[in-house]
């Protein structure tokens, strides 16, 4: 059990939004000492201390002043528990200089950007006794599997770049903390010392000693509930959403905590009025976004843009986004806008001193972005795709940030195809595969400054420039172009007539018993190969067919569109895009002879 000890500095004043970074820094340095007391009273016997602060910046200028601390008691080496023979060989795995000063010295760093070996490290030396303390950040408690018998948690409060400045953690953050302190079977308690702002004091003792209510925010998140649930035909009228409603936590704790959620009674109609309004509100918020349709004011259906939500998991107003934005003459450069303006990328993290990386980023990036705000998540998404297309190297809490950006595009990507689709645009569709190839493979700049636009100027180059170019071995390289196909079409149709074109897909696997996964190394995830089978009209730029296939060895795909109403000779194009690989697309023609239908010969 932890027994938070209350420490309160004259120092620990409350820091206002301007210069807040720079305030917690001095504020942090102000509490060292104290941290450095609560570690020789607390923690006697040498034993281990887990101290959290808010940023990796943080970390090590804490460590640092530990250190200084303990060499001005004259003890330099008073965290460091084993020899010095014994920890050297561990060092030699350490790369991060800060790091392998601060392990010679007793004190590990953790943050949640460090290399899995560098933090295998610190957790063996740690676990093991080799050194007493270990600085980590905020970030790292709930993946962190070490305990100790002391947790100092310094500072409340961390950095929020939307504006606000300061932000306190979350109540849930700061039991997890405590919750590092004791050893399962070595300590009969705990002790954790958290230093906060004065005025601060109760508030926390009331969280942290009482029991946490637990309450229910569905309410804020009941817009894509009631979508996928409308889809699925769990929900088919407003009645079966008020009942729905009554299954959840939700409407347990309306009657136990109503005024947390702004109802002024507790009786049947209180709760069965609150149910109503909200599930009005929220299905007219469906509607005006064309998520679903209402008939007869009480039967609910799914319409297009709400089953593309559904089916990858993105909010709707995100598809209203795609639905409102995208138009027949979209590039690339819109694309991406329209991408990283997405409501996923809403909560990424902006820290201190990032919006001068994402004002560098976006000075070099290949496609310039109009009245960019450096403070918006958003422009820095934007900035992160695009070193992420021209393989710029980030590193820390960026490459993080890049990562989980990268991973989020593939998806949405894929919903905005379908969103074209749906409006029958063939370049906009083709603009939004080619972003996802790049995303995948991230080949943007490099290709076009080698002259490389189809995978027959990759097949014409020299095998050491190919080799640079992609970044991949020979056996890889043959497996790239190793995909050929053949093609079974009609010849004449009647306008307006349905039409049906077989596709016959067939690609050499070799010894190959089953397709491995997308060979890109710079890809965060693993993915799994697919394609888009594309038939459309580049002269009108009209998209008639569209199917996203999964090739094995050999595949037959039906495509089904509508002959044009225009009587004569159509050259339409058969595009088959990969959403992984740049290079392998291909396209063919398909000549379409169009007659005079049924109904326009009785018209005439």
């Amino acid at each position: 059990m932890a027994i938070p000890t209350w420490r309160h500095d004259a120092a620990m004043s409350s820091p206002c939004a301007k210069g807040a970074h720079e305030a917690m820094s001095r504020l942090l340095q102000a509490m060292s000492h104290s941290c450095y007391n609560s570690i020789q009273l607390h923690a006697t016997r040498q034993r281990p201390t887990i101290v959290f602060v808010p940023t990796r910046k943080h970390a090590r200028l804490v460590a640092l002043d530990l250190l200084t601390c303990a060499a001005a008691d004259g003890e330099p080496h008073k965290f460091r528990l084993a020899e010095a023979k014994d920890v050297d060989p561990f060092l030699t795995r350490v790369k991060d200089p800060a790091l392998k000063h601060a392990l010679s010295y007793g004190v590990g760093i953790m943050t949640e950007t460090m290399p899995d070996a560098e933090k295998q490290v610190v957790q063996l030396l740690f676990e093991s006794g080799a050194i007493q303390t270990l600085v980590a950040t905020a970030a790292t408690c709930w993946g962190m599997t070490v305990a100790s018998h002391l947790v100092v948690i310094m500072g409340t409060q961390h950095f929020d770049g939307s504006g606000m400045g300061q932000s306190d953690y979350p109540v849930t953050d700061l039991l997890q903390m405590m919750g590092r302190a004791s050893r399962p079977n070595i300590d009969d308690s705990g002790k954790c010392v958290l230093m906060c702002h004065s005025p601060k004091k109760e508030y926390y003792k009331k969280f942290l000693f009482e029991p946490l209510p637990v309450e229910s925010h569905l309410d804020h998140f009941l817009h894509d509930h009631f979508v996928a649930e409308i889809v699925t035909r769990t929900i088919e009228n407003k009645q079966d959403a008020v009942d729905y409603l009554t299954w959840t936590l939700y409407y347990r704790r309306l009657a136990q905590n109503p005024n947390y959620y702004n109802m002024t009674g507790v009786s049947h109609r209180h709760l069965s009025d609150h149910l109503s309004d909200l599930v009005e509100a929220t299905l007219a918020d469906l509607e005006r976004s064309k998520a679903i349709m209402v008939e007869d004011e009480m039967d609910l259906s799914a319409l297009n843009l709400g089953m593309i939500a559904a089916y990858y998991y993105i909010s709707y107003t995100t598809l209203e986004l795609f639905s409102s934005s995208l138009t027949a003459k979209t590039k690339l450069k819109g694309m991406l806008e329209i991408v990283g303006s997405a409501s996923e990328f809403d909560s990424m993290p902006l820290r201190p001193g990032e919006e001068d990386i994402v004002r560098k980023l976006l000075m070099h990036a290949h496609l310039t972005m109009d009245s960019a705000r450096f403070t918006d998540p958003h422009t820095k998404v934007n900035a992160l795709l695009q070193s992420h297309f021209s393989r710029q190297a980030l590193a820390g809490d960026m490459a993080l940030d890049q990562r989980s950006a990268v991973v989020e595009s593939v998806r949405l990507l894929q919903a905005c195809v379908d969103v074209i689709a749906s409006n029958g645009w063939l370049s906009p569709a083709l603009v939004a595969m080619e972003m996802s190839q790049m995303m995948v493979q991230d080949l943007c700049a490099k290709c076009e400054a080698a002259g490389v636009s189809a995978i027959f100027d990759l097949m014409d180059m020299e095998d050491d420039a190919r080799r640079e170019l992609l970044g991949l071995s020979e056996v890889q390289l043959e497996d790239v172009a190793a995909i050929s196909f053949e093609m079974v079409q009609g010849g004449e149709v009647l306008a307006g007539e349905q039409v049906t074109l077989m596709v016959a897909l067939e690609r050499e696997m070799g010894e190959l018993k089953e397709l491995p996964p997308v060979t890109a190394p710079r890809f965060p995830a693993r993915k799994e190969e697919a394609w888009w089978l594309v038939v459309g009209d580049s002269k009108n730029n009209t998209l008639l067919a569209i199917k996203r296939v999964t090739l094995q060895k050999a595949a037959k795909v039906k495509l089904d569109f509508v002959a044009p109403a225009a009587v004569g000779q159509h050259n339409l194009t058969l595009s088959f895009m990969c959403d992984s690989y740049l290079g392998c697309d291909q396209e063919y023609e398909v000549d379409l002879k169009v007659l005079e239908g049924a109904d326009m010969e009785e018209a005439d």
